[in-house]
């Protein structure tokens, strides 16, 4: 493969990243409030807003493992890339933020159905996992601690 295509593959992965975790940044805000006001105008209002925004960043999410799996395969020691433990650990925090992305999905569905049993105080708690991911997955790939 050129070497030229490289950094094109680094630059969509990375921008691709940034709009799926810009979204993810916003949904569980948009849980917050949601479980904060129960007012039926409000409820429709930001179903649709959650809704659009998880179909907005749905293919960001595939996009971003898409050209995250074809720099790793494209690179001619996948294998020595493999062995490496923040490699490792990195894919585990890929496969933590698919899942929770998952969730945010199960979670606005739930609000959709007026099933919510959570307050608002989880939500902001849950707000928090992705902003651990980035922060791990930044300096695992930056860093490569071990």
């Amino acid at each position: 493969m050129s070497t030229a295509l490289f950094p094109w593959l680094k630059a969509l992965h990375i921008t691709f990243m940034v709009c799926w975790f810009a979204g993810i940044f916003y949904l569980p805000r948009l849980f917050v409030n949601h479980a904060l006001d129960p007012e039926r105008a409000v409820h429709e209002r930001l179903c649709v807003m959650e809704r659009k925004l998880y179909r907005f960043i749905t293919p960001f999410a595939f996009l971003t493992v898409l050209f995250g799996l074809w720099l790793l395969f494209a690179y001619n020691d996948v294998y020595g890339y493999l062995r490496n433990g923040w490699m490792h650990a990195k894919l585990t925090l890929v496969v933590l933020l698919a899942v929770y992305h998952w969730i945010c999905g199960r979670i606005l569905r739930d609000f959709a159905a007026g099933r919510n049993t959570r307050g608002h105080v989880f939500y902001r708690w849950f707000n928090e996992l992705p902003v651990l991911i980035l922060f791990g997955s930044v300096i695992l790939v930056v860093v490569r601690p071990f």
